[in-house]
C-alpha cells in the first residue's frame, strides 16, 4: 500500500488534481481511497467541506463523511481547544487513515486549506505526512513570483525535515504565466531535484467561483438575485475611487464582482451600468431602494457583509470555486487535461515498487 499526500496553499486546486488522479488509478485497476484529515467550514452555518462530498460523489465511495474527514475546522479552532483535544484529533485521523491503508491500494491523502493550519497540533501536512510515511505531491499555483516563493518555501521545509517528496504539479497556469512556468519555475523546482510531474492549464469555465461561493465563503447576506447566483466571477473591483474615474475603470473589468460600501449608492448605481456578477456591499449598511430596484432589473445578484472593505478584501483569498458533481463537463474537462499534461507513468512507477 501506498500513500500520497496532495499538500498546496489555498486556491491552489488540490481538489481539482486529486479528482482525475484518483480516476486515473481506478482506470489502472488500482483500488482508490480518498482522505481528508482536516476539513474545512468556509462559514458557521456550514457543516460540510464540499471538497469531501464532491469527491464521495464521484469516486461513488459509500463511506460516512466521519470516514473520510475525521476532524473539522474553522478559522478558530484552537479558542475552543480542550486539553485533550490534540490527542483526540490525532487518534481520530489516525483510525481512519489506518482502515482505508488496510483496504486499499492507494490513499490519496488532500491536504487543509494551507499546508500550515493544524500545526499546533502536529496535525499540519508535513506532521501527518511524516507520522504515516506518506509520499507528498506539491500543488502549486503561481500567478506571481511572490506566490511562487511561497510555494517554494513549502518545499524547502518538506526538504528540511526529509520527507519522501513524489513531486510537484502546477496547476491553474494561465496563459499569461505558462512560458514563465514552464522555463523558469520548473526550472528552479528542479535544481532541488524534485520532479516537476506536469503544467495544468487554467481553465476559467471551471476555476472561476460564482456569486455563490461568494456569499457562502464570506457568509453574507442575499438581498436579491437568488435566481442568478450561479452567475461567474472573472474579475474582482474595489470601488473606492470618486464616480468621475469610476465608469471607464469598471468598463475594462468583465464578468466581475464590486465590492464597496453599502453608503456608496452612487458607485454601486455606476457599477450595475457595466458587466457586474455580483455587487458586494461592506459595512451593514443596506442599500438604497434605488440600488435594489436596478439591481433587480439587471438581474445581478446583491450580497451586504456586515465587515468593513478592507477585512472583506482580506477574505478574499477564501474565496475559491467548488467543482459541483453533477457538472460532467467540468469533470471531463479535468480529466483529459490530467491525461495530457501529467506524467502518470512516473507515478505508477513509484506506486508499483515493493
Amino acid at each position: 500500500m501506498k500513500s500520497i499526500y496532495l499538500s498546496g496553499k489555498a486556491g491552489s486546486g488540490k481538489t481539482a488534481v486529486a479528482m482525475p488522479f484518483a480516476l486515473k488509478l481506478k482506470e489502472e485497476g488500482f483500488q482508490v481511497a480518498y482522505l481528508k484529515p482536516q476539513g474545512y467550514r468556509k462559514c458557521h452555518t456550514k457543516t460540510e467541506d464540499d471538497d469531501i462530498q464532491f469527491m464521495k460523489d464521484v469516486l461513488g465511495l459509500s463511506v460516512d463523511n466521519q470516514s473520510i474527514s475525521p476532524v473539522t475546522l474553522t478559522q478558530f479552532y484552537l479558542c475552543s481547544c480542550a486539553e485533550d483535544t490534540i490527542e483526540s484529533a490525532l487518534q481520530k485521523a489516525d483510525a481512519a487513515y489506518n482502515k482505508l491503508a488496510k483496504e486499499n491500494d492507494v490513499v490519496i491523502i488532500e491536504g487543509s486549506v494551507n499546508p500550515f493550519i493544524g500545526g499546533s497540533y502536529q496535525m499540519d501536512d508535513f506532521s501527518l505526512s511524516q507520522r504515516w510515511g506518506a509520499s507528498m505531491l506539491h500543488i502549486l499555483r503561481a500567478d506571481d513570483d511572490y506566490e511562487f516563493d511561497t510555494s517554494f518555501i513549502y518545499l524547502k521545509y518538506a526538504e528540511a525535515l526529509d520527507l519522501p517528496v513524489l513531486g510537484c504539479i502546477f496547476n491553474n497556469t494561465s496563459d499569461a504565466q505558462w512560458d514563465v512556468t514552464r522555463n523558469i519555475y520548473k526550472n528552479t523546482v528542479e535544481l532541488t531535484g524534485i520532479p516537476v510531474l506536469g503544467i495544468l492549464p487554467s481553465r476559467r469555465s471551471i476555476s472561476s467561483p460564482t456569486a455563490n461561493e461568494f456569499l457562502k465563503s464570506l457568509n453574507g447576506e442575499l438581498i436579491t438575485g437568488e435566481e442568478n447566483l450561479d452567475r461567474q466571477v472573472e474579475n474582482i473591483t474595489v470601488g473606492t475611487m470618486t464616480i468621475e474615474s469610476a465608469l471607464s475603470y469598471l468598463r475594462r473589468s468583465p464578468n466581475k464582482a464590486v465590492i464597496t460600501g453599502g453608503d456608496r449608492s452612487d458607485m454601486a448605481l455606476t457599477a450595475l451600468e457595466t458587466s457586474t456578477s455580483v455587487l458586494i456591499l461592506t459595512g451593514g449598511l443596506y442599500p438604497d431602494v434605488g440600488v435594489i430596484s436596478r439591481a433587480e432589473e439587471k438581474g445581478v445578484p446583491i450580497i451586504l457583509l456586515h465587515q468593513d472593505t478592507f477585512s472583506t478584501i482580506e477574505n478574499i483569498h477564501n474565496v475559491y470555486r467548488t467543482i459541483n458533481p453533477r457538472n460532467e463537463e467540468a469533470i471531463r474537462i479535468l480529466k483529459k487535461d490530467f491525461d495530457q499534461n501529467v506524467d502518470f507513468e512516473s507515478i505508477k512507477k513509484y506506486l508499483q515498487k515493493t
